[in-house]
């Protein structure tokens, strides 16, 4: 890892750079594939399919056999463990439901806000290295106490042509409508506009690498939304002499072993702290199966030195980061002032994995620094507010005038009219 020592602030944005490509690297292919899967719909998928992940199906829909059997070969842990996760994920979300909410903004105006679940959804779940069947339960558990209809899971096969059947089992038990075995940009490419056998959805959710990144910015062209721009992952701590080494180790590693392009970042007022998690970062990597993403990874990241958790607080403001970690006696400090990050971990036994996958709070969170103006998913991501009203004789009465002086300000004369025609009603009817 890069060690940096009280970084000036004019350096702070060259040093918090992401290691990803940029879009125009990438924006071409993504474009191309689009443009063939509006055009050829399954054709291409499968073609595309084929190309990247070296299978070529039939039919690309998981069968209820398949889920049967994918079903029974999960171990009855791993099953539990995914239920626990699941309660409490569920638990987390249903108590974000919010109540109707109505004024009578004056007398005779009466005006209410309705929150109405998003009808289709797609979730992208990736598989590859490491298939996030925690991912499924993230998304599928709040879209369906959202209500919303159809919930259409994509994900790429294996070179077996299968889904990993801890996905299939999570999708299950989390009332997945419809499982396609298509990963990459040609399954975002697919809910975006449809094909004769897979869906075309409303909004599209789930994390996924910077192809799949910008192939979901690119499907918001084509008036379909997305949770956010959600790329590789990244974390950052904040520990002070009160941390653990070991366990800061753990979590930076934690992190970097999802991808070659994830970036972890270690923020200290002690530099004795920062030789001491660097130290356990070597121990802790060479009994670590994934040890060859990680170190890449790692290699990516930085120990940073500041002199005062107010300078802290700043620099970690501004790089705002996925998931944030506290570590530190002064810990209301951050928790009381950072204004950007996806999710923050509060203590030595609060790990970020256990956001991963069962805390109950979200794990889908905005990354390259998107903390700083979207949320993480959480139940209104499934949902839309739409608003009503309902005005009386009265109320016309109340706001007419100031809505004829309004639009004829504004050169509407129409919306004027549609006011005064009402008014005059009211006046000749009595």
């Amino acid at each position: 890892m890069n060690k940096i020592f009280n970084p000036k602030p004019e350096t702070w944005s060259a040093i918090l750079n992401r290691p990803t490509q940029t879009v125009e690297d990438i924006e071409l292919t993504v474009k191309e594939i689009f443009s063939e899967v509006q055009k050829k719909g399954d054709e291409a998928v499968a073609k595309y399919t084929s190309l990247f992940d070296g299978v070529r199906f039939e039919n690309s829909e998981v069968s209820i056999v398949e889920i049967e059997c994918a079903v029974e070969s999960v171990s009855p842990e791993l099953k539990a463990a995914i239920q626990l996760a699941k309660s409490n994920i569920e638990n987390f979300h249903s108590a974000q439901k919010t109540d109707k909410v109505i004024v009578e903004t004056i007398e005779g105006v009466n005006c209410w806000q309705e929150k109405r679940p998003i009808q289709k959804i797609g979730l992208y779940i990736p598989g590859g290295t490491a298939p996030l069947f925690s991912t499924v339960l993230m998304l599928a558990v709040p879209a369906n106490i959202a209500g919303c209809n159809e919930i259409v899971l994509c994900s790429p096969p294996d070179k077996n042509g299968n889904i990993n059947p801890a996905i299939l089992y999570a999708a299950h038990l989390c009332g997945v409508t419809k499982i396609i075995k298509v990963g990459g940009i040609q399954a975002i490419a697919a809910m975006t506009f449809g094909t004769q056998s897979i869906p075309k959805v409303y909004k599209i959710f789930g994390p996924g690498n910077q192809f799949v990144t910008v192939a979901k910015q690119l499907a918001t062209q084509f008036g379909v939304a997305i949770d956010m721009p959600a790329g590789p992952s990244e974390l950052l701590i904040l520990a002070d002499d009160t941390a653990v080494p070991a366990f800061v180790a753990s979590d930076l590693l934690s992190q970097a072993e999802h991808g070659v392009d994830s970036q972890v970042i270690l923020v200290s007022t002690s530099k004795a702290m920062i030789e001491a998690v660097e130290n356990e970062i070597q121990t802790q990597l060479e009994v670590l199966p994934r040890k060859a993403i990680a170190e890449k990874a790692i290699a990516n990241s930085k120990l940073i030195y500041v002199d005062n958790d107010e300078t802290a607080l700043k620099l970690i403001d501004e790089y705002g980061p996925e998931h944030f970690i506290i570590c530190s006696k002064n810990e209301d400090y951050f928790v009381n002032n950072i204004g950007n990050a996806g999710s923050i971990f509060i203590g030595n036994y609060s790990p970020e994995s256990a956001g991963d996958y069962a805390s109950g709070t979200n794990h889908t969170l905005p990354t390259n620094g998107y903390a700083k103006n979207y949320s993480g998913v959480n139940l209104d991501s499934f949902m839309k507010s739409m608003t009503f009203q309902k005005i009386s004789e009265k109320g016309i009465q109340n706001i007419g005038k100031a809505i004829e002086i309004m639009a004829e300000a504004e050169g509407l004369q129409a919306h004027k009219n549609a006011v005064t025609l009402r008014l005059k009603a009211i006046e000749n009817g009595k």
